[in-house]
């Protein structure tokens, strides 16, 4: 198990974990996984909550949701964002009004060889807006946004030298992207 490094009077004040020699430290204590640095305490859960509604909330409202001051708010939020807990205040644009009418699912199954090559295809490809290496068949499962058609077509038939693929066109989704449970 390796050391804790020294730190200062004011750094030993703030809760911080910290990987040393492969052994991970929260709060000047060993964790024993990767879960107990993940977990959330009431107040952090408010937070998150709220900022899941709308990630647009002052601090001051925030405070007002959590009964801290906006000062706390803000350090709490600092210290989720270190923590990775928070990685992004994100805006969420309807794809539509960007003209992009139709979404697919994409299951793709790269050529013999061919992984590395797919996965730069993929990357290289800007109407893919997610992807998922998975196991099972399929190497790739991933989301499309296209104008048309036509577009879909021209972007499957060069992604099919270096692969297979089966596509779905999205009719519906009852449930967007979302987080797990926080408790």
């Amino acid at each position: 198990m390796g050391k804790l490094c020294p730190a200062s009077r004011a750094h030993r004040q703030i809760k911080t974990w910290a990987r040393i020699d492969s052994d991970l430290f929260y709060q000047g204590q060993r964790a024993h996984s990767p879960n107990e640095i993940a977990m959330l305490d009431a107040i952090d859960q408010t937070l998150i909550s709220a900022l899941m509604q709308d990630s647009r909330r002052s601090l001051k409202a925030l405070a007002q949701i959590s009964g801290l001051s906006a000062p706390s708010v803000s350090e709490r939020l600092r210290r989720l964002e270190e923590r990775g807990v928070i990685s992004a205040y994100t805006l969420e644009i309807d794809p539509r009004f960007l003209g992009y009418q139709l979404q697919a699912i994409v299951r793709i199954r790269p050529l013999p060889g061919k992984l590395q090559e797919v996965e730069r295809q993929i990357l290289a490809i800007a109407e893919f807006t997610e992807c998922d290496k998975v196991t099972g068949d399929d190497c790739f499962i991933a989301r499309l946004q296209v104008r048309s058609m036509e577009q879909l077509d021209s972007l499957l038939d060069h992604l099919n030298h270096y692969a297979e693929t089966n596509t779905a066109i999205v009719k519906k989704s009852p449930i967007k992207r979302r987080l797990p449970p926080l408790e």
